[in-house]
């Protein structure tokens, strides 16, 4: 394939990962690596010698095993140190990563460890350990890395006290597989996504060209690292830009965590950048402090003021991705002081496709196609890609990999999308998210979402309305709208008198047969925990149309434009 050729040409010219492990090893020795902090308080810094002098000891341990030359070995775990200090000891043993994350059912775990017929799992940071594990197979050994309560075969630092550290610096070919990243896809099996070395090496280069990464910049680790995003944005940045990498110990500790780090670049999916909008509004109200933002001079204060309290006072660069962020949030930290540029990619290409620079952002769009991508839109729509970091294929499955590419080699993405005169792409939904209404009219519920998203006492929408005269809405409430709702009888009437207003303006933007004709509120959030969203933090549409459809109907004939579940 021409994207595999593209990719070695390109990658030849990059130390792998592994050999910018040892150069950092020797050349960074006494340089902070990773700051972790523990569940009893404790924040322990590891140097770059310490760290590698660890992973060097797991090595030997995996390569103690005698497993077959690139058995796989599968890492479920919160951030940690060790989660990224286990990557590179599999890559140094002469084997494959596979990457689960931190929250999976004891279905998806077993489904996962039997079709990578992993050999071994890292088990560290679980809130449910007790239930997941009865996913893992009898016959996968595990060990425990060293923050968790699982009682598993093996532990981390056992092994390490035991154990020399491996002498020798095995390198690994360009072209071999790397990893295997199980997609956390809205319906159907995950698929595994085969990278290279190769993939990775680019990814480091450029990826830190384009931001201008340095060894000055510190990231703090919070969102899962099996999420490609992560991966790319604190592992792989990492080990060639050679910063600080942060981590966050739990929910409870995340703003103390944030403020330790003081991060210079910051990388959140649109739910985080929501979180921290909220935690704001809690203690100042929107109306209010949009009002003192306007104020000259005072406005200066209170964002600085703001971003200090956020522990984002030193943030560069902001960056979004893994799902559309709302043209009104960014705006919101637009002013406040903090640029967000979001970004397009997949797991297919390893988070390696579109990026906003500074300067050239424009609301609504992702960005333009990075150094040695290029893009194109089918005559469906269809965004494809072809990227230098194009995955190798789906793993075990030769004809999904055929059908994700096309005859000229471009990753079919499954978004529909535009590029406008100075090459930006805007995102208009997904293919197979549009749906028809009763009337033959089809609506792509993505922009309609994005209008509905300026009210920001909504959370998460879903339009939906498949065979319905017109699309509804389906939105669940933040946790602020909850409580006022809750100690305040008349906030519900006032709120949904200014939804009837949103939906009023909303529709007035949109084709007729693309009007709301109800927008639907329930109080309790869609969740990992529910089925509803996915481990990246994306509703899972048809889970949800499942749950209300028999309601649909009824919703959609009332002649009320806003609708309370409870």
């Amino acid at each position: 394939m021409s994207t595999q050729q593209s990719q070695s040409q390109i990658s030849e010219r990059f130390p792998t990962p592994l050999e910018k492990f040892y150069e950092n090893e020797k050349r960074l020795a006494s340089v902070p690596c990773f700051v972790q902090p523990y569940p009893n308080g404790r924040v322990e810094t590891l140097t770059w010698a310490e760290q590698c002098q660890q992973v060097r000891s797991m090595a030997a341990y995996l390569k103690s095993l005698n497993l077959e030359p690139g058995s796989r070995i599968a890492i479920m775990s919160s951030n940690c140190a060790h989660w990224i200090m286990a990557d590179f000891a599999i890559w140094m043993a002469g084997h494959i990563s596979v990457p689960l994350y931190p929250i999976l059912s004891p279905n998806s775990i077993r489904q996962i460890l039997e079709h990578s017929d992993s050999k071994v799992l890292f088990v560290g940071k679980l809130d449910n350990w007790e239930h997941m594990s009865t996913g893992v197979p009898e016959s996968v050994k595990q060990i425990s890395l060293p923050i968790t309560a699982a009682k598993v075969d093996d532990k981390w630092n056992d092994i390490i006290l035991r154990t020399e550290p491996m002498q020798e610096s095995p390198i690994r070919k360009r072209e071999d597989l790397a990893t295997i990243i199980y997609t956390s896809g809205t319906t159907g099996m995950p698929k595994g996504v085969m990278h290279s070395f190769a993939t990775l090496a680019t990814v480091g280069v450029l990826t830190g060209q384009l931001y201008d990464a340095n060894a000055k910049d510190r990231m703090l680790s919070y969102l899962p690292l099996a999420h490609v995003a992560e991966r790319a944005a604190v592992e792989i940045n990492q080990i060639y830009q050679e910063f600080t990498v942060y981590f966050s110990n739990s929910l409870e500790t995340f703003a103390d965590d944030l403020r330790r780090a003081e991060p210079t670049l910051f990388f959140a999916v649109p739910r985080i950048w929501v979180k921290l909008q909220q935690r704001v509004f809690e203690q100042v109200p929107e109306k209010k402090l949009n009002h003192l933002l306007k104020i000259p001079v005072v406005g200066g204060y209170i964002r600085r003021k703001l971003t200090k309290a956020l522990g984002m006072n030193k943030v560069r660069i902001g960056l979004s991705g893994a799902a559309p962020l709302s043209t009104s949030l960014l705006s919101w930290y637009h002013s406040i002081g903090v640029p967000i540029l979001e970004g397009y990619a997949m797991s297919e290409n390893f988070a390696y496709s579109h990026t906003t620079q500074l300067g050239e952002s424009k609301i609504g769009y992702v960005g333009t196609t990075n150094p040695h991508v290029t893009c194109k839109i089918a005559s469906n729509g269809e965004i494809r890609i072809k990227s230098p970091t194009n995955m190798m294929g789906y793993y075990l499955e030769p004809e999904l990999t055929a059908e994700a590419f096309d005859e000229e080699g471009y990753l079919k993405t499954g978004d529909k999308g535009d590029i406008d005169a100075q090459g930006r792409l805007k995102i208009t939904g997904r293919i197979k998210e549009i749906f028809k209404t009763s009337k033959g009219k089809y609506v792509a519920p993505a922009p309609i979402e994005d209008l509905l998203l300026r009210n920001t006492y909504l959370e998460q929408i879903c339009v939906t309305g498949a065979d319905l005269p017109q699309p509804i809405a389906l939105a669940t409430l933040s946790e602020q709208a909850v409580k006022a709702a809750s100690n305040d009888p008349s906030f519900r009437e006032e709120l949904s008198q200014a939804l009837e207003n949103l939906i009023q303006d909303t529709n007035n933007q949109l084709d007729q047969h693309e009007n709301i004709s109800s927008l639907v509120l329930f109080k309790d959030l869609w969740t990992v925990e529910n089925n509803f969203m996915t481990p990246t933090l994306k509703i899972k549409r048809p889970q949800i149309e499942s749950a209300y459809k028999e309601q649909f109907e009824n919703w959609s004939t009332t002649g009320d434009r806003v609708l309370w579940a409870d």
